[in-house]
């Protein structure tokens, strides 16, 4: 057959080694130094927003009405009053710092035992968590030379927003300095040379650093959030290092099996090449379908992954053949005495050890589909009772972090005080007597602590609404939903046709609107997905039941991680094991985020292993013996692979941050379960239950091209020397 687009590529950068090396070295740091010095857009509070959260953010975004950075320190004593010296001396010490303005009279507690002291951080509030240092550390003094009894604590938007920079900062540095290594470290095992191991995690390294400046180029057209560098990082390493490892483990079983470097690397990048380039491909078009959410952090995550997937399949299939011809044999330097394994008929332990394994599925099928069916299906039960919410502080940071501990106790005594719902009104004029009487009628309804601030110029009102409980839990979604569908309407509905809007907005409203607008995406997300997958399989394989079945398993290892994030993290089953707690519920962007990473990585796995089951069907063999050389033959490097994300994933299951954790833990588990249940046993029992029905084409997809999964064999070689080598075992 012709030669694949995949081999021919590979082909052209082994004897192109100089322009194919230096090209992706060049592309790499014109990539790092223009993206470093463009600089990364962080997306602002009115573009993160939906709904009508989102409306209200944007009319005081128009409006040029930036709220200021709010700060509040709670001086608490063990009698009523005897906070007053404290307060008072802090109160001095905040002005003194000059990155505070109106700091207000201290507000009495209803015992008169704490005080709280309120006050804003000038310049804008987008620059707040930059400024807010002077404000942390003369709080922070104060705190210490306070008299016994008295205690302070401090909350704010300025001070939360830097603890959460810092802690996503140390987070990254964490999972960067404790990831690769790791990963290095698998593959030193794996491949018992430190050249073999070395040349994977250096090419998803630069993947990353390449993809990380072309994303600061991305991000001034589409604002980011924060976490999705983490994000890239994680996919970039994971998915870098797996498609390195698929092209250089079958590159170096071709030259155990005797062939010449020259001949392994066609074939190795007519085989391996051309799945990564499937599963790449795959992967950048599922992660396609998370703007159809209609989230900005949705669609930040989708950009990211995109942008890290295809620099590092496009450097396997490029730079990484160059550098194998360049190697030859070097490749095995730095051997490691009783790591290196590989016999010299190429045989490998994984390799070895799956075709013992794999007897008794092939043998008993019906019994190892349904027993494996079982177990996934069991794993999944607890997403049944899944319920999802965007966590707040003390859930994010954990009950024993200060921050947590300072708005606990702060909203403990002045309930809404951090968080208040706000309602934002816009009329042509806004101090038309009608328009005002209906805001003294809201903010006379929302009761006390009601503030009413009216931007005259800008033809703006909001009103400050404290809610009742600690302002994120079911009395104060009971309280909004009333201001809602009841307060706001009631007043400014009949005002609707004389050019005034209201909407309310506020931390909590945003929370429920993105939870809100996450149900209403998760369907379109999710079909895009399931028909993209289909399709490329479809094509890639011309047989329907090949494609349905990816789908399905794929489905059984998303389901299977819903249940054991739910089972850790929501009813807290083991979660002490890997340093966290019991939060009652998983993030709510966390189900979409893990449905659409899942399908993309597990097609890693599938497009690899199938392929090699396909290439052993156009050799000749029938169907079971292609099965059970497609699995052993590929067993090392999908254990490698899947050793490798499970790792690095469950470094990011051990950071700080509850959103962090459960990505991780929810990711390692499924990439566990899908390497090992559902690759191992699932689909090798499926694939023999189904029989010649795998590899039928209908005739109504007879259009489809042929595409190859193997490379022609030379001429030398028998045709059959794959099924010959399958009967010896």
């Amino acid at each position: 057959m012709r030669r694949n687009f995949a081999a021919r590529l590979g082909v052209w950068s082994a004897h192109h080694r100089k322009t194919a090396v230096i090209g992706w070295l060049v592309f790499v740091v014109l990539a790092t130094v223009i993206g470093g010095a463009s600089g990364m857009v962080t997306a602002s509070d009115d573009e993160m927003g939906v709904g009508d959260s989102g409306r209200a953010a944007t009319i005081l975004k128009d409006a040029g009405v930036d709220e200021p950075a709010g700060e509040l320190v709670m001086v608490g004593a063990r009698t009523a009053g005897g906070w007053r010296d404290a307060a008072a001396d802090l109160s001095k010490e905040l002005t003194a710092t000059g990155e505070v303005r109106d700091v207000r009279a201290p507000l009495p507690s209803k015992d008169g035992r704490e005080a709280l002291l309120r006050f804003e951080i000038k310049g804008p509030s987008d620059e707040a968590g930059d400024r807010v240092q002077p404000v942390l550390d003369t709080v922070d003094a104060a705190r210490e030379k306070a008299p016994d009894g008295i205690t302070v604590h401090q909350f704010g938007d300025a001070s939360s927003e830097k603890q959460l920079s810092d802690l996503l900062a140390d987070d990254l540095k964490k999972a960067e300095f404790t990831a690769v290594p790791l990963a290095l470290g698998i593959l030193l095992v794996a491949f018992g040379a430190v050249v073999a191991a070395l040349l994977p995690v250096g090419l998803a390294l630069t993947a990353c650093v390449a993809a990380f400046g072309l994303l600061s180029l991305a991000s001034h057209q589409l604002h980011l959030f924060e976490t999705t560098y983490s994000v890239m990082f994680l996919m970039g390493l994971a998915v870098g290092v797996d498609y390195c490892l698929f092209y250089l483990r079958r590159e170096r079983d071709e030259r155990a099996a005797g062939r010449d470097a020259e001949t392994a690397l066609r074939i190795a990048a007519a085989t391996s090449g051309r799945a990564v380039l499937v599963s790449g491909l795959t992967v950048m078009v599922a992660m396609a379908g998370m703007f159809l959410s209609g989230l900005l952090l949705f669609k930040g995550f989708a950009v990211a992954t995109i942008l890290v997937v295809c620099v590092a399949m496009l450097g396997s299939v490029t730079v990484l053949p160059a550098l194998l011809a360049w190697l030859g044999d070097r490749i095995d330097a730095g051997r490691i005495p009783f790591l290196n394994r590989r016999s010299k008929k190429g045989a490998h332990a994984g390799g070895a050890f799956a075709g013992k394994a794999l007897r008794p599925v092939l043998a008993r099928p019906k019994l190892f589909a349904a027993g494996s069916a079982v177990l996934l299906l069991a794993l999944a039960a607890p997403a049944l009772g899944m319920k999802t919410e965007q966590l707040g502080l003390e859930k994010q940071f954990g009950s024993d972090a200060p921050l947590s501990i300072a708005y606990k106790e702060i909203t403990a005594e002045f309930p809404g005080g951090p968080a208040p719902a706000r309602v934002v009104v816009e009329a042509d004029d806004i101090t038309a007597p009608r328009v005002r009487a209906a805001l003294d009628t809201v903010t006379e309804q929302a009761g006390d602590g009601a503030e009413l601030t009216v931007h005259k110029a800008a033809g703006v009102a909001e009103i400050a609404v404290p809610l009742p409980g600690d302002g994120t839990d079911a009395e104060a979604k009971k309280a909004l939903g009333e201001l809602r569908g009841n307060t706001v309407p009631g007043a400014f509905d009949r005002l609707a046709g004389q050019g005034v809007t209201a909407y309310v907005g506020g931390d909590l409203a945003s929370s429920e609107d993105f939870s809100d607008q996450l149900s209403k995406g998760i369907v379109p997300v999710f079909a895009f997905i399931a028909a993209v997958t289909f399709l490329l399989m479809l094509f890639s394989f011309r047989s329907v039941v090949i494609a349905v079945t990816s789908i399905v398993l794929n489905l059984l290892s998303v389901g299977a991680a819903y249940g054991v994030m739910t089972a850790v993290f929501q009813h807290g089953w083991g979660a002490e094991l890997i340093g966290s707690e019991r939060v009652g519920a998983i993030e709510n962007w966390m189900p979409l985020f893990v449905l659409v990473v899942l399908f993309g990585l597990s097609m890693d796995y599938h497009v690899f292993v199938v392929s090699r089951i396909r290439e052993a069907r156009d050799q000749g063999m029938d169907n079971r013996a292609a099965i059970r050389e497609g699995i052993t033959r590929t067993a090392g490097a999908v254990t490698g692979a899947a050793v490798i994300m499970v790792a690095v994933f469950a470094v990011f299951g051990t950071l700080s941050m509850q959103d962090m954790q459960q990505m991780g833990v929810g990711l390692g588990v499924a990439v566990l379960l899908d390497a090992t249940v559902v690759r191992m046993i699932l689909l090798p029992s499926v694939m023999t239950l189904l029989g010649e029905r795998n590899w039928h084409t209908p005739r109504w997809l007879s259009w489809l091209p042929r595409i190859s999964h193997s490379e022609d064999v030379p001429a030398a070689e028998p045709r059959r020397h794959a099924q010959d080598a399958y009967a010896a075992r």
